[in-house]
């Protein structure tokens, strides 16, 4: 029963679009305001390693912490993004 049922469930994923730019504009926005958000929300920046390179003056103290965790929740918006412009027909 279990065999049957796991089938189903692959059959009944969802496609999502193949890679293009509609995509790829769709992911930067979803990461660029994950930084947004992450600016404003994170109390305690600068705790961790510094980034490598200049920053502008709008993320003093945004290091490498900052900046791994906001991307992941980017990607994870990004992803849900994707896939619910994907499933309404719009990407």
């Amino acid at each position: 029963m279990f065999h049957v049922a796991f089938h189903t469930a692959l059959i009944a994923t969802a496609t999502t679009a193949p890679w293009s730019i509609n995509t790829a504009i769709v992911m930067t926005a979803a990461n660029l305001f994950a930084i947004a958000i992450g600016y404003y929300a994170i109390q305690k920046r600068g705790v961790g390693p510094a980034l490598p390179v200049e920053l502008p003056a709008m993320f003093t103290g945004f290091g490498l912490p900052e900046l791994l965790a906001t991307m992941s929740f980017g990607h994870l918006l990004g992803a849900g993004f994707v896939l619910g412009l994907s499933n309404a027909g719009l990407l």
